[in-house]
């Protein structure tokens, strides 16, 4: 009878020590319980992590320099690809997913196995990658909020489609001056359109439901991505435009223009914010302080993370990188908490543990970071699903994508001259016609249609990726028995010799990005003018300006006779043909000034000097065509 008991009770025991065990490990790994409250699992997974792994969380690498190997070894918490970054030349989604995964393993391997996040510039639909639906860049898309919001929840699903899960978009900078050569980037120069398009935020990450808590990052599942609100803050009001440069305005001015859209954004749950190359009034915004850490995330209540942009601590000093030192105690003073060190991380590395050993930077400031960081990390279900699969490749260039880029083409047109008088319209354009042609440097090629961050970080010229030209688009909208002739340069003996009924000019601005961009003529290249002089003199004629921002026109208004603002359109050309020929109206407004001369720059509209050639929110409408 004894030893039975005794048996029994050995038992017992047996069940209440496994069963302590269990809710001991249990307790022991909250930060892996997706049961548990974000806040729990913050907490105990930082108790557990070594300055090395709170470090690493903070670094963010190049993909052209990370491994499987250097991303376990240096416990690295995120890979980026910048602009251009691919892992092979037109590669499928799968290879984009096998790579992601790839690197992905290597941080999971880790002690605590923490997944590392991948970004990209997905600014105007996926545009790193091939074959994806190249939108509008923002420059067009400037007065449709829900717009907007369809297009982040596309792009949302083609950056998913490559196991990719953050994207460095949206861009909400007010352009003041179009010589800036990001002004393509910005939505407006009026702080209001800016401000309404961040309904972009909701598109990317999903709605952040009613009752959130001020400040607080969202994803709404996982076929949303980490947006990030950039470049905060200022860069559109540079002086004359600089790109990187000083806006110069007192802090009423900047307040009132450049940072409601950030209001908005963090209402909205935006996860990250990056900050600017740029200065306020002489300090460069990587080493401001009182933006950053008082205002954005003790006044605005941002509890997402700020990250660096591209070597952007470097450029805190001049000449840059000139005392990393002191660039790394800057950043991280001022409250930056992920580090953009795409190439030489581990000199960020060494120089932040040693400055944090040495109580230089606080062990406090390197634990708001990363709490930031894995907020983020657990707020995606990246502890839960860090690793992709193939079933979302279906998305990337999807045709329902291709269908609303080309919506959004043609609801962002703008009619800035349709003939000489009311009475005569030269839009919409007859699709029977004997003989039509087409003209110019931008008629036939994508890569100029797309601009900038576009396959490469400057765009390319020519058959980049799939889509449509505008001289495709072009012959697919007219009747079968219309001639349509293709001439990039014309003379004017050819125009004159062929008696086209009409011509179709399509010129404009070559790709740029950032620096490059920055211009203080805003011409149209050769042989542009040439093209216009030579066709629009000999023929009616209809210009198409592809360009990222207002260019000089009226040296060229009376020779031509139709001239639309196409900005940059992306793949789908034939959203530009669906109003030449009136399948739809013309319905775009200007969200930035048409300024006649450059010497006026900069301009916006309630300036005193207010003289524009074309002014805020003018454009011409028609009525569609009826079959």
């Amino acid at each position: 009878m004894g030893v039975k008991i005794m048996g029994k009770l050995s038992v017992l025991l047996i069940m209440v020590i496994c069963c302590w065990i269990s809710m001991a490990e249990a307790d022991s790994f909250k930060y892996k319980d997706p049961k548990q409250p974000i806040g729990v699992r913050i907490k105990d997974l930082m108790k557990r992590m070594t300055l090395e792994e709170k470090i690493g969380q903070m670094t963010q690498i190049d993909r052209k320099v990370a491994s499987r190997e250097d991303i376990n070894k240096y416990l690295i918490g995120s890979v980026l690809s910048g602009g251009g970054s691919v892992p092979a030349k037109k590669a499928t989604p799968k290879t984009w997913v096998d790579m992601v995964n790839d690197f992905q393993k290597g941080a999971l391997s880790t002690r605590l196995g923490i997944p590392l996040v991948y970004g990209i510039d997905a600014v105007h639909g996926h545009n790193n990658v091939y074959k994806a639906t190249i939108f509008p860049h923002n420059v067009d898309i400037n007065r449709d909020p829900i717009l907007a919001k369809k297009i982040g929840a596309a792009t949302a699903l083609e950056v998913r489609a490559t196991g990719i899960q953050y994207a460095f978009a949206p861009c909400i900078a007010v352009c003041r001056d179009p010589r800036w050569g990001r002004c393509f980037e910005s939505y407006s120069e009026d702080p209001k359109i800016v401000k309404l398009m961040t309904e972009i935020i909701p598109g990317l990450q999903g709605e952040i439901p009613a009752g959130s808590r001020k400040g607080v990052p969202f994803l709404g599942g996982q076929d949303k991505i980490a947006a990030c609100a950039k470049h905060y803050a200022g860069d559109g009001g540079t002086h004359l435009g600089t790109n990187e440069g000083n806006t110069i305005i007192d802090a009423k001015g900047f307040f009132r223009i450049h940072m409601p859209a950030y209001y908005d954004a963090v209402i909205k749950g935006v996860s990250t914010i990056m900050t600017s190359y740029s200065s306020w009034n002489g300090l460069k915004m990587h080493a401001n302080r009182f933006l950053v850490t008082d205002f954005l995330k003790n006044t605005l209540k941002f509890k997402g993370f700020v990250i660096s942009d591209w070597q952007g601590i470097d450029r805190i000093t001049t000449p840059e990188h000139a005392n990393y030192t002191y660039s790394i105690i800057a950043g991280m003073n001022t409250g930056i908490d992920m580090f953009m060190v795409p190439y030489n991380y581990t000199e960020f590395i060494d120089g932040l543990t040693y400055l944090v050993k040495n109580r230089f930077i606080s062990m406090s400031r390197v634990d708001d970071a990363v709490k930031r960081i894995l907020r983020v990390k657990f707020t995606m279900g990246l502890f839960e699903n860090p690793l992709a699969d193939y079933s979302m490749t279906k998305y990337l260039g999807s045709q329902e994508h291709r269908d609303l880029a080309r919506e959004a083409v043609r609801k962002t047109l703008v009619l800035l001259k349709n003939g000489n008088s009311l009475e005569k319209p030269l839009l919409p354009l007859p699709r029977k016609a004997s003989k039509i042609l087409v003209a110019g440097s931008h008629a036939d090629n994508l890569g100029y249609q797309c601009g900038g961050w576009t396959i490469e970080w400057q765009g390319l010229s020519g058959d980049i990726t799939d889509g449509t030209t505008i001289l495709s688009a072009v012959k697919k909208s007219v009747d079968p028995k219309t001639e349509v002739i293709y001439s990039e340069n014309p003379s004017t003996n050819f125009v004159k010799s062929n008696k086209f009924d009409y011509a179709i000019v399509v010129v404009g601005e070559r790709p740029y990005a950032e620096t490059f961009g920055d211009s203080m003529n805003l011409t149209i290249p050769e042989p542009g003018p040439s093209t216009i002089t030579n066709v629009c003199g000999s023929v009616k004629c209809v210009v198409v300006l592809i360009s990222g921002r207002p260019v000089v026109i009226q040296p060229y208004l009376k020779t031509i006779d139709a001239l639309v603002a196409a900005w940059l359109p992306g793949t789908e050309g034939q959203g530009v043909t669906d109003v030449l020929f009136g399948d739809y109206g013309f319905t775009g407004k200007l969200a930035r000034t048409w300024f006649k001369s450059v010497d006026q720059l900069p301009m916006n509209v309630g300036d005193p000097h207010y003289d524009p050639l074309y002014p805020f929110g003018f454009g011409l409408t028609t009525e569609p065509k009826k079959n």
